[in-house]
């Protein structure tokens, strides 16, 4: 029997508190990406609330935009209305003439190629800028004597391929726009004219990731042909519109940062991700694959603005006999996104829910999050009893 009470001792040993994780972030005292982040030092009797949003805005950078509703300089009629772009679909017509009219798509170096005519610069421009050229340039050729009758008009957007940059969560070049071939809605494409929301500013945020919480709206940076456009996007989140502009293939997005976390960011928008993926743990006992563990290719989709007591319900980690379920923790491990160092961050779920403080160390879960259950105390010692009983019997059994 000596030999099973220096084993228990061993195991007890081994299953006691590690400890909160270490992280590199927080060990100087600051509180990493989020003030939520930080360690809970303050008693209940000396608790401040809902200071986090406070402390996150304290080291942001300044607007580069200025206030809001300050006019932007580098914002262009440019900008506004529906451009064409590479392998649009036009339909030209010009008067009665059956030779020249029909339909084109603007070529890869951005013209429309008509049979008899220098190519006519399409990239970036309106319908009614080809219009006005192919005007002027049928009477220079002399081929009429007075301007025609000119119509041009957009019968298919094609996809755009954009790059996006900055304070996104996956910053990549993406294709806007491309609808499958068993998506096409024939009838419009009959009509004349065509017209999408596909190619748009937000569509290109949004298939990026969406704009991280520290993002400057308010000084959103597309280049396009050599020239740089600053747009204010701040009004997505006033209940504004804001200015959506069309996107061209060739276009280069970069969404600055204010090196800082913005709780009003943390919200559903056009903008903003679609919503959160997380990977979950929450297993007594390990398991020995991942169907009996009830883990998917994506293990759970949750609402953007998701924090992490709200994470831990959804993980079945809450609730329970008292006896038994009570004084469990639950680990959550982010990444940094502006320095890619990780932050493994434990509460303790019911200390949590008894603070009234609680929103000041309740931090919004990201995407990529994982969030991971660890059992109550009591569960821990029924376990440890299981496995010590376990134990004993073998022992007995080779004696």
């Amino acid at each position: 029997m000596k030999r099973l009470s220096t084993l228990s001792v061993v195991l007890l040993a081994s299953c006691a508190a590690t400890g909160h994780p270490d992280n590199i972030e927080t060990k100087s005292g600051d509180y990493g990406y989020q003030a939520q982040y930080r360690d809970i030092e303050v008693s209940r009797a000396d608790a401040g609330f809902l200071k986090s949003a406070r402390l996150n805005s304290e080291i942001c950078l300044p607007y580069r935009g200025g206030a809001y509703g300050t006019k932007v300089s580098g914002v262009a009629n440019a900008l506004l209305g529906e451009r064409l772009s590479r392998n649009d679909l036009v339909e030209v017509r010009i008067g009665n003439d059956e030779d020249l009219g029909g339909n084109y798509v603007v070529s890869r170096d951005g013209t429309l190629k008509i049979p008899y005519l220098p190519p006519i610069r399409a990239q970036g421009r309106s319908t009614a800028d080809v219009e006005r050229d192919l005007n002027t340039i049928l009477v220079e050729k002399q081929l009429y004597d007075t301007a025609p009758l000119v119509s041009v008009r957009i019968m298919d957007v094609a996809s755009a391929l954009v790059g996006v940059s900055g304070a996104v969560f996956e910053p990549h070049q993406v294709e806007l726009g491309g609808v499958a071939g068993d998506q096409r809605d024939v009838g419009r494409q009959e009509a004349l004219g065509a017209s999408t929301e596909a190619r748009n500013l937000s569509a290109a945020l949004r298939a990026t990731g969406g704009v991280r919480p520290d993002a400057d709206l308010s000084a959103v940076e597309l280049r396009r042909n050599g020239r740089l456009y600053t747009l204010d996007l701040r009004g997505v989140f006033q209940g504004h519109n804001m200015v959506d502009v069309m996107l061209l293939t060739g276009d280069q997005v970069f969404v600055p940062s204010r090196q800082c976390f913005q709780d009003d960011l943390m919200r559903p928008s056009p903008v903003s991700p679609p919503g959160v993926t997380v990977f979950m743990s929450n297993l007594t006992q390990p398991a020995t694959g991942n169907a009996i563990s009830a883990i998917g290719r994506n293990v759970r989709e949750m609402p953007y603005g998701t924090r992490y007591l709200q994470a831990i319900v959804d993980l079945n980690c809450v609730g329970g006999a008292r006896a038994s379920s009570a004084h469990r923790s639950g680990l959550l491990l982010s990444r940094n996104p502006m320095t890619e160092v990780s932050v493994a961050i434990e509460r303790d779920i019911e200390d949590m829910l008894r603070r009234a403080d609680r929103d000041d160390y309740d931090p919004y879960i990201l995407p990529g999050d994982a969030v991971a259950c660890y059992d109550s105390t009591l569960t821990n010692v029924a376990e440890v009893a299981r496995v010590m009983g376990l134990i004993g019997v073998g022992l007995l059994l080779n004696e």
